[in-house]
Order: C-alpha cells, then structure tokens, then sequence
C-alpha cells in the first residue's frame, strides 16, 4: 500500500510539474488550427491592407487593415488559437456596422515573428495601438478596443494606458488562475499559474464605456465569468447576454449579436455609425 501511495504522488508530482513548466503552450495554442492563413479579405470581396509594424523590443508582427465607413476603428485582438485568418466573419460583422477594423497576431502566430509570452502580448498590443495613432493618424476618440476571450485581457489592459472611445470584451475570463482552478479542481492551479492575464483587475481601472459580452451557453468560460467582469468595470457599462457556444455564438445568436453591439456603438455619441 505504501508503494502505491508513493507512486500515485510521485506521478501528481510530475503532472504538476509538467503544469507549472507547460502552461505556456496549453494556452498559447498558435498551432492549432494553424499559423498558415487560410484566407484573406480578398476571398470575402473586402479590400483591405497588409501590415507591418514593429514592437519596442523588435519583434515584426504581421496585421491587416481593413477600412469601413467610419473614421471610428477597431482595434481587434483574438483568442489563443488561430490565427487572423480565422476571423473574418468578425471582420465582416464590425465592417458591416460601418467600423475600419486592424486586426494583429501577436508574436508567435500567424506570420508575426517571436515567441509568446503574456508580456510579449502586451507589448504586441502597445505597438499595433501606436501604429494607429502614429502611422495612421487615428485619434484616440476614435478608436474601439475590442478583445475576444484571451483577447479581452490584452483589450483590457491596452484601455488602462489610454483613452479609447470605447472597450468591447467578448467571452472573457476573469483571469488565468480563476479558469485554471476552475478547469482543473484536482489541481492546486492558482498557486501554479505563473500566467495573469487578469481582465477583471484591468477593467477596474478603465475609464471609457464598458460593453461585456457573454453567451449563457459558454461551455468553456462560464458565464459568471462576464458577470463578474461587467461588475469590476465602471460606469458607462453594458452587459450583452447571447446564446450558443465559447467558440460561435456571436454567429449562432447573430441577430441579438448585432443589435447589441450597434446599441452600444451608437449611444457612444449623437450621431449613429452609418448604416
């Protein structure tokens, strides 16, 4: 019996230690489907614009432009698998609701250089904000930052720096310890995370109006998990409850999707986005 006891924690051991060392790559899931972009806007019928820009510690990260009807633009960050590739039914909802969007990888994905890192994200997120401001002359006022479950924490973190016209966080974790114990109850996971990726503790510290998004149905990040999230924020705040999964229910619940976000766009000032 002793030998058991002795060999069950000698393997919790390793699937711990295995954790704590490997917790990068179960997150960071830049492989799966694929860094090779399948498609681009062309294959939708969208013009749009290949870019280039350049982080503080000199990493290349490839992006797309795609310009709307608007001078608003948003400033779109993905979840942890994938690539830009794999969004354009996002990029299609925002532009038809009159939005430019610019789309980045972070470092790692895609055909952006480097190797993630939380930190490397955040750096990433800081460069494609310049981009706009800089190269493009787009004013603060009129940008939205919109992130999408891991994307939320990069969104979120990006709006404490500066003033944005408005936050979008979709299908969000509160932060990694949070998910991590959740997913893993067998796991002393809070004290293993060696990842943050707080959204809720971002958003606290934002002061531009707020939209959470969340599907009830969410069957990898729970739906508390918005609750919360909206919660933390400060007013002007919006909570948009939808339906279908983590994955597809800004498509399964499209209608409820788009009137929600042209709501929120169009109470940001007097004058709706063009229809």
């Amino acid at each position: 019996m002793l030998k058991f006891i002795l060999v069950v924690a000698a393997c919790y051991g390793l699937l711990v230690a295995v954790v704590y060392f490997m917790q990068g790559r179960m997150l960071y899931l830049a492989e799966v489907p694929g860094r090779e972009l399948v498609m681009t806007p062309t294959d939708v019928g969208i013009d749009y614009q290949d870019v280039s820009i350049e982080t503080t510690d000199g990493v290349i990260l490839h992006g797309w432009f795609i310009a709307g009807r608007s001078p608003r633009v948003l400033l779109f960050f993905h979840g942890n698998a994938g690539n830009i590739s794999h969004r354009l039914d996002s990029i299609m909802q925002f532009r038809d609701l009159g939005l430019s969007v610019f789309i980045i990888d972070y470092r790692g994905y895609g055909q952006s250089e480097g190797r993630t890192t939380e930190k490397g994200i955040y750096r990433d997120a800081d460069a494609a904000w310049r981009y706009l401001i800089e190269s493009r002359g787009v004013v603060a006022s009129e940008i939205v930052i919109f992130g999408r479950s891991l994307g939320a924490s990069v969104a979120s973190r990006l709006a404490t720096q500066h003033q944005p016209l408005a936050l979008i966080l979709e299908s969000s974790f509160t932060s990694v310890p949070d998910i991590a114990q959740e997913l893993y109850p067998w796991l002393p996971a809070r004290w293993l995370s060696r990842l943050s990726h707080a959204t809720r503790d971002h958003v606290r510290d934002v002061h531009c109006p707020v939209l959470v998004v969340h599907s009830r149905d969410d069957e990898i990040i729970p739906f508390h998990h918005g609750e919360a999230i909206f919660a933390s924020a400060n007013q002007p705040r919006t909570l948009l409850a939808i339906r279908g999964t983590h994955n597809d229910a800004f498509l399964q619940d499209q209608r409820n999707y788009i009137e929600g976000l042209r709501a929120f766009l169009s109470g940001l000032s007097d004058a709706d986005l063009p229809r």
